[in-house]
């Protein structure tokens, strides 16, 4: 295809940025990136009693979070209201739209009638073919000429190809009698000027496609690429509702999963490529497509998004992971930390790192550097600091006052103490894990004290024998 790739997300401004819209902007971003075209933003804000600008910060917000980033401005479907209704008219002079005069009681009669003699209830307005002469000065609809034979065939890359008999399509009102235009009508001019040649999608949008394209016919214009998704379900295999947990991204955010990994399991929803589960933003981008797509509704596993989010929080660099929790702890306004605990965290993020499927994980594993003097122990840890233990300790205070302080000389020192005392060395570990963390679940002993540095080791050892001053 030589022309470029033009994708959008449309999401409208009534709440959060559910997993399923985050989902739908990742899938056309994805598209976008990969070929080298563009991704648009464009807030469906027509419905002013629900649209809200807390509600698209929220969008906003969650897709720089997902780092889902967009080519030019972020279009308001509401301004361009204007553009909407010269459409409408120009349908009109072109024959291809109508003015509609009958009331909404003349609409329900005819539909009464219709349910009576067990016919169709889609309305058949007696203004389509009507003579302009005839016309009252009246308010009118402007609506759409659907044809009245044949079937509107929606060649899908996702669904295959849709076929429904316009003898099912009614002529859509374009134009309210107010003046205002319909979603329907503001949705395919947006995207016919904003370039968009591809429509993503989901699936609940499949039947909006029959009928917009009959708009697209009346104007003469190109048709998109249509994509219509599979929908997102729950662990259960239900519709994703409230009940299902957390549906926003920012609640995702805060749960504190990162970024990278909720992108990668967001593109394995619906979508596949060969067996591969965890991969980065340009592998995504390179192997994303729709041959890759199921028709069948995906399921939400927090299994798989825990698994997959660890995989990434393991290979991200140390030092962009170290930016990450920090900014992680600012959104979820926890208490800035000093520079000395900063620097615990960098030497520290190596061995942080494994096995942590999210930040609060990696955070609780980071305790032993992120705690205060005089530590708060633990009960279960405090048994291991009985009388004989924490004598033990005090023995072992003078052999790191002069020892180098590398993993090596510490491994042989404390080895040695161990066999000297006639214990094993995990009977000396679990009163150093105390002392150190006052915990007795924490990362080794030698990765602990070799971030915490000889002097704080010493003192918080000096602490758990009574022998410092807090």
């Amino acid at each position: 295809m030589s022309e470029q790739i033009v994708t959008r997300f449309a999401p409208s401004p009534t709440g959060f940025l559910h997993i399923g819209g985050a989902r739908t902007a990742l899938f056309n971003w994805l598209f976008a990136r990969g070929r080298g075209g563009k991704f648009l933003i464009r807030i469906e804000d027509t419905d002013r009693a629900r649209s809200t600008p807390e509600a698209t910060q929220a969008i906003i917000d969650g897709l720089a979070w997902l780092g889902l980033d967009h080519d030019g401005g972020i279009v308001s479907q509401f301004e361009r209201a204007d553009r909407h209704r010269a459409v409408a008219f120009e349908m009109l002079d072109r024959g291809a739209a109508y003015k509609c005069f009958s009331t909404q009681e003349e609409i329900e009669a005819f539909r009464e009638a219709a349910r009576a003699e067990k016919r169709s209830t889609l309305f058949q307005s007696p203004w389509r073919d009507a003579d302009p002469a005839t016309h009252p000065d009246a308010p009118f609809v402007i609506r759409l000429k659907t044809p009245l034979e044949g079937e509107t065939v929606i060649e899908d890359q996702v669904q295959g190809t849709v076929r429904i008999g316009n003898d099912q399509l009614d002529d859509m009102i374009l134009l309210r009698s107010d003046g205002t235009p319909v979603y329907m009508l503001a949705v395919v001019v947006d995207d016919h000027d904003m370039g968009v040649t591809h429509v993503i999608r989901g699936d609940d949008h499949l039947n909006n496609a029959a009928r917009q394209m009959g708009i697209y016919s009346a104007m003469g214009w190109p048709l998109p690429v249509y994509a219509h998704i599979s929908l997102i379900h729950g662990e259960d295999g239900k519709k994703l509702s409230k009940r299902h947990g957390a549906l926003g991204v920012e609640e995702y955010r805060d749960m504190g999963y990162p970024a990278s990994g909720m992108r990668n399991y967001l593109a394995r929803l619906g979508w596949s490529h060969g067996d591969d589960e965890v991969f980065s933003d340009a592998q995504a981008q390179e192997w994303f497509g729709f041959e890759g797509m199921n028709k069948s509704p995906a399921r939400l596993d927090f299994k798989k998004l825990a698994n997959i989010c660890g995989q990434h929080i393991a290979a991200t660099e140390d030092a962009a992971l170290l930016q990450e929790l920090l900014a992680f702890r600012a959104v979820t306004g926890q208490d800035p930390l000093t520079e000395q605990k900063i620097n615990y965290l960098s030497e520290a993020m190596p061995f942080l790192k494994e096995r942590a499927k999210t930040y609060p994980e990696l955070i609780e594993k980071a305790h032993f550097c992120l705690t205060d003097r005089p530590l708060q122990v633990e009960e279960k840890a405090a048994k291991s600091l009985d009388p004989v233990s924490i004598g033990i300790l005090g023995e072992l205070t003078p052999h790191l006052q002069n020892v180098s302080w590398t993993r090596q000389d510490l491994e042989g020192k404390l080895t040695t103490f161990a066999e000297d005392h006639g214990m094993k060395f995990g009977q000396l570990a679990a009163p150093l894990r105390a002392a150190l963390a006052g915990r007795s679940a924490t990362p080794s002993v030698y990765d602990m004290m070799l971030v915490l540095g000889r002097e704080e080791v010493l003192l918080r050892l000096a602490d758990a024998t009574g022998n410092g001053a807090s």
